[in-house]
């Protein structure tokens, strides 16, 4: 049998005891009636009397104002008084007698069942008693033709009559309905009422009548009054009803603008059942490939399982979840109220209305559902190895820089690379399959010997990296490193053919390093020197480190670079990938030093922050780049300038303003301005600089990213930082063509810059295929060799000039010709997501 069946039938066995118990204790009540009517000695009404009030009785009993609880009807009437006023006026044995008879004759009349009538017979009797021994306790004595009731005696009468049917009908209802007997006793309480009061007022009028010398004809006037304040109560409880019921439709659909299937699923089961007055609401959803069954009551969830089909009950009210517009079918719901129900027109069309929000929620959540499944594929698909499933270097180094900001980790931290020696010879010799295979039983191997909390990845080719965490000593690097590589010592089975693998490791402890790619270069540096060692491993020792030592001698001559202008600035183009069209430069800072060769960013700038000169170096690349863009303005060409700011820039509280009044000495308007941060900024900085951002973006100077999808946490970034540019890294746009986890970032990437109105700017664009590629994914601009390489300011404004085909400002030729049909990329930004960059006039 099933859970509903089994409810159904506690819930009758439950009523049943019920109605028994309220029936005994009528008889009973009904018995000492009896011997009353022995011992007092009552005149006997007429007939006549007897009829009419048993006719009045029946009438008023008709008139009903009903409120639906599930299954069950209540609701108020004005049985009470001809009840009151037959009490004032008769012997309450007889008045008792009438009202019995009275329900009796109703309720056959009606075909309301035995177990209904005799439980309202019962509940009459025991109502009517109340109020009649209301009246005795008070000394009443009954007079048909003139009455003399005090109004405190009528309405403790009253008080006592609508007490007990109270306390005999609210247990009934609310386990008929499954509600609680409080719930039931306060349903319609306002309507009730009303209702009292005016059964108060039609009593005394009647009374009144009786008892003076009034004409008689003026009863007429009470069964007006009676129909008025019926039909007035009526539309109250009406329009009480129906906005109560809107008002939790409204609530409802609030509830369903969430994101999470189950939530909405969840809610809109049990606030159907509320809103609907259901003992059972259920949903059967069969869209999105996931069918099943949410039942719910007002109150809980009671299952949420597998569809299981044909489960419709009869009686059972049934409507399909479209939107209003039509569409996809995404289920059904179910009303089930525990009898046979039939909705009104209005409660239909709320029907409707709430099935619709419930189809456009469930809609959207599985929208959302698969938004973040293809997001966490190209999530995962950006941070792993597609041949090994390991971590790539992008999630190693999202790791190891959450390592070096959280200063809560227990133990040290070390970076173990390996490299797989003469693995060149396996892929020439077998194939690159064979060589795969290795690859794969090399990462299965070293995931299997790394300890827990440990990151093993791959970085590309026959390079793996392990960061190795929770070290309580440094000596515990080289066991553990030692451990790792002597897991792949047995041979490998490729084919039939055994294969042994021999590798060299190098280890750098993350104490003293101060940023990954150091750790990086340190481990690389030790790997190199334990392959030319011919030792299995090694770990980096700083007096062996020839660039560390190069970098030291850099610190010493930066003042002197400074003040005898060795830093010189060139700018690279970047172009509208359209047409060809330059749109913007960047400016690419150089050393041009008297020993060596031109030393890059790279090279100098982490002495350059650590030597002090940060400010005077950033000053004179700015400086720089506004004097480049006024020869480029005399020139005829308006071109905005991003320059690169360190995040230790924009720890200076004064840089805002230094950077303000330089744009002001030199004319030039701030949105003319690009500063360039680098997305490898902690959150913990972003804390700090986060006043800086927010004092130059309300100045005008836009904000771009660079490097997007390299840093450690570009969401958390990009709402931080109020943005207006990403720049996707070259790593990316390098491999757009022929890798799916390269292409699949870039398309994630203008996606996201479209939904949130930003620029998108590819760095490295190398060659036409890659340009087009690029183009087709959405992306509006970049920069690149295949443009121009970084040049000095007057080359770039001489490169501006000659232009293309003829054609000023031009680097490329056009995608496509002037006046041509193209099919745009549907993936490709537009309106407010393009590029806000301004263009030079053709």
């Amino acid at each position: 049998m099933s859970e509903t069946g089994t409810n159904d039938d506690a819930t009758d066995q439950r009523l049943r005891l019920l109605i028994g118990l309220v029936v005994m204790l009528a008889a009973g009540v009904a018995v000492l009636w009896t011997f009353y009517a022995f011992h007092v000695h009552e005149p006997r009404p007429s007939a006549l009397v007897l009829v009419l009030l048993c006719a009045a009785m029946i009438v008023t009993n008709r008139l009903r104002v009903s409120v639906r609880i599930k299954s069950s009807f209540f609701g108020t009437t004005w049985i009470e008084v001809p009840v009151l006023v037959g009490l004032a006026l008769l012997p309450p044995v007889w008045v008792l007698l009438c009202a019995a008879v009275a329900q009796a004759i109703f309720r056959t009349a009606t075909r309301a069942g035995i177990w209904k009538t005799a439980f309202a017979v019962s509940k009459e009797t025991l109502t009517v008693s109340a109020a009649a021994a209301t009246f005795l306790a008070f000394g009443v004595q009954p007079h048909l033709t003139s009455p003399d009731l005090p109004i405190i005696v009528l309405v403790a009468g009253l008080l006592a009559y609508v007490f007990v049917d109270d306390l005999v009908f609210a247990p009934v209802l609310a386990t008929n309905s499954q509600a609680t007997i409080w719930r039931a006793a306060r349903q319609n309480l306002t309507g009730k009422v009303i209702s009292h009061l005016g059964q108060l007022i039609a009593c005394l009028i009647v009374l009144w009548v009786l008892s003076t010398d009034a004409n008689v004809m003026l009863l007429l006037v009470v069964p007006l009054v009676v129909a008025c304040m019926h039909l007035w109560q009526s539309r109250t409880t009406r329009t009480m009803q129906e906005r109560e019921s809107w008002q939790r439709l409204a609530k409802a659909t609030d509830e369903l603008n969430a994101v999470d299937l189950d939530r909405v699923l969840h809610s809109a089961t049990t606030r159907a059942a509320q809103i609907f007055s259901a003992a059972e609401a259920a949903i059967d959803l069969t869209a999105g490939g996931a069918d099943r069954t949410v039942r719910a009551t007002e109150a809980e969830v009671l299952s949420d399982s597998a569809l299981v089909r044909g489960t419709t009950r009869p009686g059972e009210t049934t409507v399909d979840l479209v939107a209003h517009d039509g569409g996809v079918r995404v289920g059904v719901l179910r009303l089930r109220f525990g009898g046979a129900i039939r909705l009104t027109e209005v409660e239909q069309y709320k029907l409707r209305t709430f099935a619709s929000a419930v189809c456009t929620a469930i809609r959207n959540a599985q929208a959302y559902a698969e938004l973040a499944r293809i997001a966490a594929e190209n999530e995962h698909a950006a941070t792993h190895d597609p041949l090994t499933g390991l971590p790539n270097r992008r999630q190693l180094y999202e790791r190891a820089g959450r390592l070096f900001t959280d200063t809560g980790h227990d133990g040290l931290v070390a970076l173990l690379l390996i490299d797989l020696n003469h693995f060149k010879e396996v892929n020439d010799t077998l194939g690159h399959a064979a060589g795969d295979d290795v690859l794969r039983e090399v990462a299965r191997r070293l995931s299997g010997s790394a300890e827990s909390g440990d990151l093993v990845a791959r970085l590309g080719g026959d390079e793996f990296a392990v960061l190795l965490t929770g070290l309580p000593t440094p000596a515990l690097a080289g066991h553990r490193a030692s451990t790792m590589l002597s897991a792949l010592e047995p041979e490998i089975d490729v084919d039939g053919m055994l294969i042994t693998v021999e590798a060299a490791g190098g280890i750098a402890l993350a104490a003293g390093a101060g940023s990954v790619e150091e750790l990086m270069r340190r481990a690389d540096i030790a790997m190199y020197q334990a392959k030319r060692a011919g030792e299995p491993t090694t770990i980096y020792a700083h007096a062996r480190d020839t660039a560390d030592v190069d970098r030291l001698m850099l610190t010493g001559e930066l003042r002197r670079a400074i003040n005898e202008h060795e830093f010189a600035v060139d700018f690279q183009p970047i172009v509208d990938l359209a047409s060809g069209e330059v749109i913007a430069a960047e400016a690419l800072a150089r050393w041009k030093h008297p020993d060596q060769d031109d030393l890059t960013p790279v090279q100098f700038l982490e002495a350059v922050e650590r030597s002090g000169q940060l400010p005077a170096f950033a000053d004179a690349v700015l400086e720089e780049s506004l004097l480049a863009m006024k020869t480029w303005r005399e020139a005829g060409f308006e071109l905005p300038v991003a320059v690169n700011v360190s995040p230790r820039s924009l720890l200076d509280p004064s840089f805002p303003a230094a950077v303000l009044a330089r744009l002001e000495r030199h004319d030039v308007s701030p949105a003319q301005l690009i500063l360039e941060l680098t997305e490898t900024l902690t959150i913990s900085q972003i804390d700090v600089v986060e006043q800086t951002l927010a004092e130059l973006r309300d100045a005008g100077i836009r904000l771009a990213v660079d490097d997007f999808g390299t840093g450690v946490s570009s969401l958390s970034v990009l709402s931080r930082i109020p943005v207006h540019e990403l720049k996707i890294d070259r790593e990316f746009v390098a491999a757009v063509e022929t890798s799916a986890e390269a292409a699949a970032v870039v398309r994630t990437t203008v996606d996201l810059a479209r939904n949130l109105h930003l620029t998108v700017v590819a760095e490295g664009v190398e060659s036409e295929p890659q340009r087009r590629a690029l183009w087709e994914l959405g992306c509006v601009a970049g920069q690149g060799r295949l443009f121009a390489r970084p040049l000095s300011a007057a080359r770039f404004v001489g490169s501006l000039q000659r232009g293309s085909g003829g054609r000023p400002g031009m680097l490329a030729a056009a995608l496509h010709e002037v006046g041509a049909v193209v099919r745009m990329p549907t993936r490709r930004a537009t309106g407010a997501g393009r590029s806000s960059l301004p263009h030079l006039p053709a």
